[in-house]
């Protein structure tokens, strides 16, 4: 089955461009197109694609409620990849914080476009992640939300666990991680399970914002 991609931008010649790329993998299909995020939800039950391509800046309804609003309201949400001009945008930070996967910049190669689509659809690791240090270093707060760390409080987290997310932080794959660890890929995998469970994030990028946010794992 090919990966759906459903194109959520505002400027019809950065979907059209998007849709030139994707479609023209034999694993991707493009299943659908809207000019602004208040258009996402109806299309996604309309269409259940298992990737949303989303601007991050839309004139009526930006990808940051866009996507808390995706996220709130339909069940088995799709993975969202945020799309943006500027990687060191704060939007893009805000999108990651309400839930997004991931981003990729519009200036991107067409096989780091396809590459960003593929990673998100499976669930894979963070996208870019020394950008999103970059972005928390500039937007998280220095001493550590309050809220986040009593989420990381209540967590308890054992100290590999704790090891396993500040590597998850750094950008390292599973294989990465337990090739540091010296352990199995599959241990490693239950270790994420457990930090995210415990943290009671989405994926593995939600983790990661959590782990900034908290003051765990300093920015930079």
């Amino acid at each position: 089955m090919p990966v759906t991609v459903l194109l959520v931008d505002d400027e019809p010649l950065v979907r059209a461009g998007l849709r030139a790329v994707l479609e023209a993998q034999p694993d991707i299909e493009v299943v659908g197109e809207a000019a602004d995020g208040a258009a996402v939800i109806p299309l996604v039950r309309q269409l259940r694609p298992d990737v949303v391509a989303m601007d991050v800046r839309m004139p009526l309804l930006d990808g940051i409620e866009a996507t808390r609003a995706l996220l709130r309201t339909v069940d088995a949400p799709p993975k969202i990849l945020v799309v943006t001009t500027f990687e060191n945008d704060e939007y893009v930070y805000g999108a990651l914080r309400a839930g997004a996967d991931g981003f990729l910049l519009k200036r991107a190669r067409p096989a780091e476009i396809v590459h960003a689509v593929r990673l998100v659809a499976e669930g894979e690791s963070l996208l870019f992640p020394a950008s999103v240090r970059r972005l928390a270093a500039e937007y998280a707060d220095g001493d550590g939300n309050r809220a986040a760390r009593d989420v990381l409080e209540r967590a308890r987290l054992t100290d590999r666990e704790g090891e396993v997310l500040r590597l998850m932080a750094r950008g390292l794959t599973n294989a990465e991680i337990a090739a540091r660890l010296v352990v199995g890929t599959e241990t490693v995998k239950s270790h994420v399970s457990a930090v995210l469970a415990k943290l009671g994030a989405r994926d593995r990028t939600q983790a990661v914002i959590a782990a900034y946010e908290s003051g765990f794992v300093a920015p930079g």
